[in-house]
């Protein structure tokens, strides 16, 4: 069970290793883009191209799909990044239980979007949890933990791809385990639980108030979606897709007198910013309605002194 890119390197592993995947189920098609075009999620792409049984239920809650699974008789149920949480009639199905590959060192960020906040946070370090599935939400016994960490640079994107291929090297090793008994469940220390919420557009504005190092961290964190922006004196919103820290070793002059927001230079080798403390260059921005650019090349577009983040 599972939706997005997230999802198809374990797809792929279980194949790979000569696992009987018996179904695969994944959220319905989407309308995306411009046009609205509706699209098949990856899991469902991928398995297509494997040729492997595709479920798409609306309801998960519904006698019917539990009905459905039950006849497939499963050992495992698999999910990661599926989107919902299981009801108990589901849960209890397979004999082997329901595992989880989540993108965090749980009980670290238990929630929708793992990924993106410990990013946004500044962690410096994460990872991947296989867990057994209960009916709380990334609540369960940890079966097994791997971790990765995270560059000064890196995005979410390239973190969850990262954590994608680090969860399914780890899968085989959680079943068998299962299957073996080698693998002692552990529960979670509810004491050092937190949660990511689900991130929306309002996740990417920028507070230029905040030091440099924590925008920074907020526009890695959500890219590439939903994107971190700002605004105009006009009100328009401007894209920011990559950012970095200007170094203490070589701050602008008078930063710290701007107000945050202030574009403190703008020249061939950029935009750079006062922030609440420190400043930050603008490295790829994009204009409402226009196309993404280096900031060197639109620089002369952005004059010295221009406040942004004035309007939402």
């Amino acid at each position: 069970m599972g939706t997005p890119d997230f999802a198809v390197p374990c797809l792929r592993r279980l194949i790979d290793d000569g696992y009987p995947v018996l179904a695969t189920v994944c959220q319905p098609d989407k309308p995306t883009g411009r046009h609205q075009v509706l699209t098949a999620p990856p899991v469902k792409q991928a398995a297509i191209d494997l040729g492997i049984p595709v479920l798409q239920p609306t309801k998960i809650r519904s006698g019917e799909f539990a009905d459905q699974l039950r006849t497939l008789e499963p050992d495992f149920i698999i999910t990661a990044a599926y989107g919902r949480i299981l009801p108990a009639d589901i849960l209890q199905i397979p004999p082997l239980g329901c595992l989880n590959v989540h993108g965090s060192l749980l009980p670290e960020y238990r929630g929708a979007a793992p990924v993106q906040w410990s990013i946004i946070d500044g962690k410096a370090e994460t990872g991947i949890t296989i867990m057994l599935m209960d009916e709380g939400m990334d609540t369960g016994d940890i079966l097994l933990q791997g971790r990765f960490p995270i560059s000064p640079d890196m995005d979410a994107g390239q973190l969850m791809d990262a954590l994608a291929t680090l969860g399914a090297d780890l899968l085989p090793e959680a079943i068998e385990g299962l299957l073996a008994h080698t693998l002692q469940p552990i529960p979670q220390d509810e004491s050092k639980a937190t949660y990511a919420a689900m991130i929306n557009r309002e996740t990417g504005l920028i507070d230029w108030t905040r030091p440099a190092e924590d925008i920074h961290n907020r526009v890695r964190g959500t890219y590439p979606w939903p994107g971190a922006w700002t605004t105009l004196p006009d009100g328009k919103r401007l894209k920011i897709h990559r950012t970095a820290v200007v170094s203490g070793d070589s701050p602008p002059t008078h930063a710290h007198q701007h107000t945050p927001g202030t574009i403190l230079a703008a020249q061939k080798t950029g935009i750079t910013i006062a922030a609440g403390t420190g400043a930050i260059d603008l490295l790829e921005i994009q204009p409402e309605g226009g196309k993404r650019l280096k900031s060197q090349d639109c620089a002369h577009n952005y004059p010295v002194g221009l406040q942004l983040g004035g309007h939402s």
